[in-house]
């Protein structure tokens, strides 16, 4: 079962609190920074849970590639008819 966004930042949040000493009094504090790991995490190459880094070089080897140059497209030959405007 995959945990919710929330469940992980409580999760952490209590994990930060043990590491403390238990202190009573600092549950926004580490809530805070339970949510800052979790956006963290969620922008990196890291899975939520930390096990797997996804190797960078793997997912742009994946990913197509383009240098943002045009591609070069055959041109057609037909021309359209004009209308010339008689002044």
């Amino acid at each position: 079962m995959t945990e919710t966004q929330e469940e992980w930042i409580k999760k952490r949040a209590y994990a930060l609190w043990e590491e403390e000493g238990r202190q009573s009094g600092r549950d926004h504090i580490h809530w805070e920074q339970a949510k800052r790991e979790r956006a963290a995490l969620e922008g990196s190459a890291a899975s939520v849970d930390g096990k797997e880094v996804k190797n960078r070089a793997k997912r742009a080897a994946s990913a197509p590639k383009s240098n943002g140059a045009a591609k070069d497209v055959p041109k057609t030959e037909a021309k359209r008819g004009s209308v010339r405007k008689s002044a």
